[in-house]
């Protein structure tokens, strides 16, 4: 829809949504209308070379082709049924996921929160149902994210975070560890322990990627326990860090692996993955989605997970990330730069306001988002060239060179 349909100015929209929308986030100024590639374009026709990627979720890039097709054609033959009869857009995805990422079982959600809600379901279940009613307790890691419902809200290891403030008492069953520190989850392991569950690369907690030592010890850790390894993936799956799955780049395979953002393409939908011996857990009855595998979801989602994969998009993914990376690192206030593939972030010094820099850049055309601090995190679309991550530069640079003078 266009503004121009509406009969209102961008000033009249905006104060409809300020009257009517619940507010649980601070917004740009501005009307995105329309997305193409890498940019995404106000009512005014001013275009924004995106590096959010609508949170890492337009890995092919914004309104791709492929995608939209496969989403009208779909509306035409089916848009909605009950979870009872099968469809074909269902089946195909379910076959082209687990195929794809060595999984045996598939589960669909309909967000990231809803995948590891269903994810830490699982454990839990299979936990109490073989060894006992103790057997429930999962390990997390300190300054991880893992979503706002609240099973994933106490799984998130950040006690003092927004989201966790003013609920009352966290759902019981959780632990947390060091990241990055094999030796703290170690010792946080208890006889009630079922799980350990973590993120291959932290992306709200500052974007610090998960060592190959420690992602491959957690492996290790767990098949010497008796442990399940469960894997957040829903923002480092579907090549984002330069691999399809995040657990690829450290040769490990989880026991239940969580995805969402990318897999649709910005269709909404989550899914959790599961060994088939672990899947087992979960039967008629013990969980349930009324909107679990939507055919037009699904049909977007094959479209978006063929295009990563036909074009090669997670080894452009690292092959961008490391020359972005490099060009970052050169920035003036800059203290270290982060990320595997293309989830990146920038960390600033102390006094160099990260949310000051995020709307700097988008007044000079370029969308990032604010980690922390003095923290800025990119995930732009899969497809970006050379000529994207300098014009990006360019921008973060003159951005903070406007603010620190």
């Amino acid at each position: 829809m266009k503004l121009k349909d509406t009969g209102l100015t961008k000033e009249q929209l905006i104060a409809k949504a300020n009257k009517y929308l619940i507010d649980t986030a601070a917004r740009f100024d501005f009307i995105e209308e329309r997305a193409k590639g890498v940019y995404v374009y106000d009512t005014d026709g001013k275009e924004y070379l995106d590096f959010f990627a609508g949170i890492a979720v337009n890995n092919a890039g914004n309104c791709n082709e492929k995608v939209v097709t496969a989403i009208k054609e779909q509306l035409d033959d089916c848009m909605h049924t009950s979870v009872y009869p099968y469809t074909i857009p269902q089946a195909l995805l379910a076959e082209k996921v687990c195929e794809s990422i060595g999984m045996d079982k598939i589960f669909f959600q309909n967000s990231g929160a809803e995948a590891n809600e269903a994810m830490i379901k699982m454990a839990r279940k299979y936990g109490v149902e073989k060894y006992g009613p103790h057997k429930y307790e999962i390990i997390t890691a300190k300054m991880s994210f893992h979503g706002r419902t609240m099973g994933s809200m106490a799984a998130t290891g950040q006690p003092h975070n927004a989201c966790q403030i003013g609920f009352g008492d966290m759902t019981p069953g959780f632990k947390y560890a060091e990241f990055n520190n094999l030796d703290s989850f170690k010792e946080a392991i208890s006889e009630n322990t079922i799980a350990i569950m973590v993120e291959p690369v932290q992306g709200e907690g500052g974007v610090y990627p998960g060592t190959d030592e420690f992602i491959k010890g957690l492996r290790a850790l767990c098949d010497e326990k008796g442990l399940l390894l469960l894997l957040d993936e829903v923002q480092t799956g579907f090549g984002r860090t330069g691999k399809l799955m995040g657990y690829m780049n450290y040769e490990v395979k989880p026991d239940i692996v969580s995805m969402a953002k990318a897999l649709g393409g910005g269709m909404p939908i989550g899914a959790i993955c599961a060994k088939a011996e672990v899947a087992k857990a979960f039967t008629p009855g013990s969980h349930g989605c009324t909107f679990s595998g939507n055919p037009v979801v699904c049909a977007g989602a094959m479209a978006q997970v063929d295009e990563i994969i036909d074009n090669k998009l997670p080894e452009n993914a690292a092959k961008m990330g490391e020359y972005f990376m490099k060009k970052l690192a050169t920035l003036p206030k800059i203290k270290e730069v982060r990320g595997k593939g293309l989830l990146v972030g920038a960390e600033f010094e102390e006094g160099v306001s990260a949310g000051d820099i995020k709307h700097e850049c988008m007044e000079r055309g370029l969308l990032v988002t604010a980690c922390g601090k003095n923290i800025i995190r990119m995930v732009p679309p899969l497809i970006i060239t050379e000529e994207d991550c300098d014009k990006a530069y360019d921008i973060l640079k003159a951005s903070v060179e406007a603010l620190c003078k």
